[in-house]
């Protein structure tokens, strides 16, 4: 009869621990979300920072220094730009990925380690898709195969001749292992049966130097670091790695008219990414401030004179995006045999 009794009243117990326990839980979720709506709603109250995957000198550094001015004016703290390169944009990546969630780290991320890296199976320390909270897209590049004075060149087909004469002597330079101009170089050199040798640089402006002073034959190089060489006598166009000839160089043909249209899938994207799990009323508030930002008509022509194309997008958008990516790189990158160790 005791033993009964006991057992009903450890039955009874359990439960009343039980509902303690679930009210504590409720209790203690109440209190977490009334600190993140908090923190949400007093962001931010210091300053920001910027991670960019590419030293200065290129066009993603271009697109970080405008939103660091115009997201300083508009948020009321400081976005600091943080130039981060290394392993084809892996390090900035990183970095951000394994950042505190509340706002204040940002990265300025790129099909690079984004889309390009994980579709070369590269074993990467971070998820693209699981480790960001996409907030939204900046802009496009175009990229555009230049040579040095020096280079004895002015057409692709006087390059490809140059190249076959020479076998595994000319070069072609990148800003860095993995990234759309690799893969460029490497659809170039089996779309054309030549073997341009692969030189990796760490951003545009080394990789710019190289090519101008003959170091390297080529390089993919992006329009918006290109712009500024093109009336210096230094540096000439052979192709455009888009759909379009740009006013710049309007005598320079595209792809599809030296009969490589399959490399217009080498064209770069920008983005604005914060770490996974920062609250989305912190998202959507940089995200508003953002596509102001790119959509400002001074903005725009800024972007539109370095050759440079503004796009914007909702946080889904651009998480869609790169979701999407991975298959077409891998598709390229099997089609031009470019392998990653």
């Amino acid at each position: 009869m005791s033993l009964g009794k006991r057992k009903a009243f450890t039955v009874k117990e359990s439960m009343f621990s039980g509902g303690l326990l679930a009210r504590g839980v409720i209790v203690m979720l109440g209190m977490v979300a009334s600190w993140v709506s908090t923190c949400a709603a007093q962001y931010p109250h210091r300053p920001l920072r910027l991670l960019v995957t590419l030293p200065p000198g290129g066009s993603g550094d271009f697109q970080a220094r405008i939103l660091s001015v115009r997201l300083t004016e508009q948020l009321g703290q400081q976005l600091v730009v943080d130039n981060r390169p290394g392993a084809g944009g892996i390090v900035a990546t990183e970095l951000v990925a394994k950042s505190q969630p509340d706002g204040y780290t940002l990265l300025l991320g790129n099909v690079g380690a984004l889309a390009i890296m994980p579709a070369l199976q590269v074993k990467l320390p971070f998820d693209p898709v699981k480790d960001f909270a996409p907030i939204s897209m900046t802009g496009r590049t175009t990229l555009v195969l230049a040579a040095g004075a020096s280079l004895p060149v002015n057409t692709i087909k006087e390059l490809i001749a140059l190249a076959k004469a020479n076998p595994g002597k000319l070069s072609y330079g990148s800003t860095g292992t993995g990234n759309v101009a690799h893969l460029a170089g490497e659809m170039f050199n089996s779309l054309a049966g030549v073997k341009l040798v692969h030189i990796p640089y760490k951003g545009a402006a080394p990789q710019l130097i190289d090519v101008m002073g003959g170091t390297v034959a080529v390089g993919f190089i992006s329009v918006t670091a290109a712009m500024p060489h093109l009336g210096s006598g230094r540096l000439k166009l052979l192709m455009i790695a888009g759909k379009e000839r740009i006013s710049a160089a309007p005598d320079v043909p595209t792809v599809a008219e030296v009969g490589m249209p399959d490399i217009e899938i080498a064209s770069g994207w920008f983005g604005v990414l914060a770490p996974a799990r920062t609250p989305q009323a912190i998202v959507s508030r940089l995200n508003t401030e953002i596509v102001k930002v790119i959509e400002a008509p001074d903005v725009r022509e800024r972007f539109l004179s370095q050759g440079l194309t503004p796009v914007t997008s909702t946080p889904q958008e651009f998480a869609e995006l790169i979701k999407s990516e991975r298959p077409k790189w891998a598709k390229a990158a099997n089609a031009a045999g470019l392998r990653m160790q």
